[in-house]
């Protein structure tokens, strides 16, 4: 199971106990936030497109969507997600627990900059009823990110 490929990437850091599991899904932005009991825009999504053999994931606030123009523009390619099937093989994580957190080889990590204006984010960990509670800068690091990106609208 993903969450505890989670567990086991996050023990390196002595982080694996903050990871948080609910009795109830935190498979959507909304369900995240309603389990967390925080605003749905600090839900840090984690989005999959495809990008050749990888994949690029871009980890962005829950109250933002990707800018197709922005994305190609960044990329150099059309933001195509996979389908479901795709997703766990490209990734190494199942829809709804999709996560920048121990991914698969050829997964690239990208933070945007709708997540900035918060000190603490929540990302899932690899599961459907999980999360954890990050700042920017763990974020950051736990996830290995490659750069900060601007690819989404309608967060401002």
């Amino acid at each position: 199971m993903a969450i505890e490929k989670v567990k086991e990437y996050f023990k390196q850091f002595g982080i694996e106990d903050k990871i948080l599991e609910f009795d109830v899904s935190s498979a959507t932005v909304a369900l995240a936030a309603e389990a967390l009991g925080c605003e749905p825009e600090r839900i840090a999504k984690t989005l999959s497109f495809k990008d050749g053999d990888g994949c690029i994931l871009i980890v962005a606030a829950g109250d933002a969507r990707v800018d197709n123009k922005k994305f190609k523009e960044c990329f150099g390619i059309k933001a195509k997600m996979p389908s479901g099937d795709e997703v766990e093989e490209l990734c190494g994580h199942a829809i709804g627990g999709v996560c920048p957190f121990a991914v698969n080889e050829g997964a690239k990590v990208y933070l945007d900059i709708s997540l900035l204006r918060f000190d603490t984010v929540f990302p899932a960990c690899g599961s459907s009823n999980s999360a954890i509670e990050l700042t920017i800068d763990e974020l950051k690091k736990y996830s290995c990110c490659e750069d900060k990106v601007d690819v989404c609208k309608d967060w401002q």
